[in-house]
């Protein structure tokens, strides 16, 4: 397993597939490379590119280096980016998108980035911040009680009650306990749950931003609002996808994308 050194020491797990220019994937909340939806997209992927899939910092076979601060997830992506090469295109997917916005602000390296779903939910008429939810998720991790903190996020993303009791009793119910910490990150990565203006306005360079057709009305909005917060920026919207957007349905336009 090949790793990357972070500017704060931290271990970077990832992996490398394909041949072409580099494009480097970046998960959601709750997500890694051994669970999530970027290993089959790469494998989609790597005719094409020399693709690079890494655990976040905290998750997975990366280390961890306390306290947390946006600005070293940012410092992780330019570690992986300058093994890639100096220069990458960046897919990214929900929080994950709003930590690669930071990324895309911070310096050079990302070259063309896209974005799917960014959960920048107040954005969305009537849609405010949960100081609640922030609150609460703070108190489960500091008691070490990071399956309800786990259990809450799912009800927050509206997954029912009795769903997320039947994930619970799955033997996979451990695995996202040991990566529960790291709900805070994306919680910080997304603080206000408001388009990072004057961030994204600072990005030049050219930019997708794309939205699932049957998607939630609210992570709709906040793509389009992503999009109008770029100034180079393209939006488009993929029928019959949802957040969950299948790879077989995204590949192909992340692949015109970057080629172009």
């Amino acid at each position: 397993m090949p790793t990357v050194t972070s500017a704060d020491g931290t271990t970077i797990a990832y992996e490398r597939t394909g041949s072409g220019p580099a494009l480097v994937l970046v998960d959601g909340a709750m997500c890694y490379r051994g669970a999530g939806p970027m290993r089959p997209l790469a494998a989609l992927l790597r005719d094409t590119f020399t693709v690079y899939t890494y655990d976040r910092r905290g998750r997975g076979e990366s280390s961890d280096t306390l306290p947390y601060a946006v600005a070293r997830e940012v410092e992780d992506l330019h570690a992986l980016i300058a093994q890639a090469g100096g220069e990458a295109y960046v897919y990214a997917i929900s929080s994950g998108a709003g930590l690669t916005l930071a990324a895309a602000a911070a310096g050079p390296g990302i070259t063309r980035l896209a974005l799917y779903e960014p959960p920048f939910m107040a954005e969305v008429e009537g849609d405010t911040p949960s100081k609640e939810y922030t609150e609460r998720l703070h108190e489960l991790l500091d008691a070490g009680r990071g399956g309800d903190a786990v259990a809450l996020f799912m009800t927050r993303v509206g997954m029912p009650a009795p769903v997320v009791a039947g994930i619970r009793a799955q033997p996979g119910w451990a695995e996202l306990e040991a990566i529960a910490p790291t709900l805070a990150y994306d919680d910080e990565v997304l603080a206000g749950c408001t388009v990072p203006r004057d961030l994204a306005s600072a990005i030049a360079v050219p930019a997708l931003v794309l939205a699932g057709e049957a998607s939630p009305q609210g992570l709709r909005q906040a793509a389009r609002a992503t999009a109008d917060a770029l100034p180079t920026a393209e939006h488009r919207t993929l029928g019959g996808q949802t957040h969950d957007v299948a790879p077989e349905a995204l590949a192909p336009v992340l692949a015109e994308f970057f080629a172009a």
